[in-house]
């Protein structure tokens, strides 16, 4: 029933011209559906966590806005021909290219990070443009049905996607192991990841991707596409590669790259997660 009923929402969003999709889905989210699920309590509970000298009305007004952003990426990710359309003359910048470049004509595997902040798929949508062809490994959604549709908007990108899990993880090292480029989302809760300190307080974060970093002699990337003051356009900015350490000292970094941005776009960071689950005790 739940699918349906988002499906229902997609469908009436798709119908309506780009620029008006997007501003109602993210207006729907912002309005009803954030506050009924309890995402905006959610938000403001991690927002006070993190700042306590934040006032209530500045935490409702960032909550508010992650909500709008929440809308947006979603329908926005439904919509990549659109979104490619939209970002067709868009130019991706940072000190990383270079060394991407230089991946590619090697044969090099290069590992993406990022996380849930502004739209995460824009930088793939432009280096899918620019001639690389970038895979990923994904966290299935609760709700069968609604996976069952939710991973074709990755899909439709660029490259191969994998699903967490046995299989998934070993289609995605073969995926690598063939000096392929691919991305992940590191911002998630991790019960079986390191205690890293994220916005000061103990997140635990999956050191995988540092991990296959360092077995596959892969290249440690974090990207982000940051979304500008219009709602709709995007600057994508790939950041230079991690230096090789260890896999504990390499998140740590990953870390601070995403703490950088947060702080300069706080309400662009997905403060609905559950980040900082205490650890299961026994």
């Amino acid at each position: 029933m739940t699918d349906r009923a988002l499906r229902g929402l997609l469908a009436l969003a798709m119908a309506l011209p780009y620029e008006r999709r997007v501003a109602m889905m993210g207006a729907i989210t912002r309005k009803v559906i954030g506050p009924l699920a309890g995402y905006r309590k959610r938000a403001e509970v991690n927002l006070a966590m993190i700042d306590p000298q934040l006032t209530a009305l500045r935490r409702r007004q960032i909550a508010g806005y992650v909500l709008d952003n929440m809308g947006r990426t979603l329908i926005e990710n439904y919509s990549n021909k659109d979104l490619g359309a939209r970002l067709a003359t868009t130019e991706i910048t940072g000190e990383g290219l270079d060394a991407l470049a230089e991946a590619k004509a090697a044969g090099r595997p290069v590992l993406f990070l990022t996380a849930h902040f502004g739209n995460y798929e824009v930088p793939r949508h432009i280096l899918h443009r620019m001639g690389y062809v970038i895979g990923g490994i994904y966290r299935p959604m609760r709700n069968p049905y609604f996976n069952s549709h939710y991973i074709r908007t990755m899909e439709d990108v660029s490259g191969p996607v994998f699903p967490q899990g046995r299989r998934g993880t070993m289609g995605f090292v073969k995926h690598l192991r063939a000096g392929g480029m691919a991305t992940l989302l590191f911002d998630v809760h991790d019960v079986g990841g390191a205690p890293i300190s994220y916005l000061g307080q103990p997140a635990l974060t999956s050191l995988s991707a540092a991990e296959m970093a360092l077995k596959f002699n892969a290249l440690l990337i974090p990207y982000f596409g940051t979304r500008s003051g219009d709602g709709l356009s995007f600057t994508p900015t790939l950041e230079a590669p991690i230096p090789h350490s260890d896999p504990l000292t390499m998140m740590q970094e990953a870390t601070r790259r995403l703490e950088a941005r947060v702080a300069a776009n706080p309400e662009q960071w997905f403060w609905v997660h559950r980040r900082w689950k205490a650890p299961k005790t026994a």
